[in-house]
């Protein structure tokens, strides 16, 4: 078994040590149970990288999705203009109709 260090929220390392000791388990292998368990079929871990991708994207992917994302703002931030400054000829036309009459 490899070993390595992991980090957790203080509710979770709580929630997690107090079930060790109601099992009288030691936290690592609780730790590790509960990864095979959740990981325990290919569905599973499918769902799981799904999920992961979707939350934390890989460097790459994120970095595209934020530029896509920018990139999409900014197109509907000129539609906004175009479609103000449309409203804005058409305001003045329908004044200067007006005002001609």
């Amino acid at each position: 078994m490899v070993s390595f260090i992991i980090s957790l929220s203080a509710e979770l390392e709580q929630f997690l040590k107090q079930v060790a000791d109601d099992h009288q388990m030691d936290l690592n292998k609780v730790v590790n149970e509960l990864c095979k368990w959740a990981l325990s079929n290919s569905e599973e871990k499918e769902q799981f990288e799904t999920w992961l991708d979707d939350a934390f994207p890989p460097k790459g992917e994120a970095e595209d999705k934020k530029k896509n994302a920018n990139e999409e703002k900014s197109e509907e931030e000129e539609e906004q203009e175009e479609e103000s400054e449309e409203e804005a000829h058409e305001d003045e036309n329908y004044n200067e109709d007006i005002s001609g009459k």
